[in-house]
Order: structure tokens, then C-alpha cells, then sequence
């Protein structure tokens, strides 16, 4: 087995715990259909994931291109929870809740 960050960890590891966050990940967006927070979450695991496996194909190959990519896509999941957080507050000062379920109706 190829040794990968010089810890025993093989590549497979890496891309097993990457495989396992993702599915966690999908569980926790399809599974929870009500709390807005909770999908915000599941969706910045999803990113992480993403990362894990990324990274440990950046290091495999010993090429950068990989961890270029993780800092675009950090740049982009930051956006995304700032944006969503503001979206969740003024969602939640408009109509006193973040219940999903009571969230499929908009109005200018």
C-alpha cells in the first residue's frame, strides 16, 4: 500500500472517509426536510468531502492542482454560508420561523 501524508494511511482510507462524510451528508438533506440549518450543514459536509478527496489525489499524484481547487471551493462554501445565513435571518424575522415546510410561498 502507498503511504500517503507519511501516517500509514493509504490513499483508500482517505477516500473512504470522504465516501463515508458524503453519504452522511446526503442522509442528513434528505432525511431532514425541515430545519434550514441542518441543510446548510449537510451541504458544507458535502464540501468537506469533496475536499477530503481532493487532497489526498493532490498528494497522491504530487501534483497542486487539487489543493488549488480546496481554496476555491473554501472560498465559495464561506459565500454560501454567509449568504444563507443572512437568507435565514430575514426569513426568520419576516415569518417567525425556518421551518421548510412553512417556507414554500414567496411574496414581493
Amino acid at each position: 500500500m502507498t503511504e500517503l501524508f507519511g501516517t500509514g494511511l493509504a490513499l483508500g482510507h482517505y477516500l473512504s472517509l470522504g465516501a463515508v462524510l458524503f453519504c452522511i451528508s446526503v442522509a442528513g438533506i434528505f432525511l431532514n426536510r425541515k430545519n434550514v440549518i441542518i441543510l446548510l450543514m449537510s451541504i458544507e459536509l458535502m464540501l468537506l468531502a469533496v475536499n477530503i478527496n481532493f487532497v489526498a489525489f493532490s498528494r497522491e499524484f504530487g501534483d497542486a492542482a487539487g489543493q488549488i481547487f480546496v481554496f476555491f471551493i473554501l472560498t465559495v462554501a464561506a459565500a454560501e454560508a454567509a449568504i444563507g445565513l443572512a437568507i435565514l435571518v430575514t426569513l426568520f424575522r419576516n415569518r417567525r420561523t425556518i421551518n421548510v415546510a412553512e417556507l414554500d410561498t414567496l411574496k414581493g
